[in-house]
């Protein structure tokens, strides 16, 4: 099996044509967005890795990790392949990641890989 270099990052767009992560990151800050964006870069050239930057949620889904001071987000995806689909992002406000968030990403996966890639 060839190494990969990097993964792709893709954003999941609904049937609608919305792409939900793009939407949430576009209402963060400059700063904030930069944090997430450079985040999400590591892991696509440092794939596979684990803590602290990423955590293995449930079946498919991961999350990365991001600090943003006093706040820490998380942008949940999946891996296909040589692409990493970005499904969900959101401020976490728990300890534990929300069951609903990680429904959510899994029900995006199964609508992703069952639609136009």
């Amino acid at each position: 099996m060839p190494s990969i270099s990097r993964l792709e990052a893709v954003f999941f767009r609904t049937t609608g044509g919305n792409e939900p992560v793009r939407d949430w990151l576009k209402r963060l800050s400059k700063d904030e967005r930069k944090a997430v964006g450079e985040d999400i870069a590591y892991v696509q050239f440092k794939w596979p890795i684990g803590k602290p930057h990423v955590d293995h949620l449930r079946s498919a889904v991961w999350e990365v990790r991001t600090n943003l001071g006093t706040r820490s987000a998380r942008t949940l995806f999946a891996v296909d392949g040589a692409q990493m689909i970005l499904l969900h992002g959101f401020i976490k406000k728990t300890q534990r990641t929300p069951n609903d968030d990680i429904d959510l990403a899994e029900k995006r996966f199964k609508e992703w890989q069952h639609g136009e890639k």
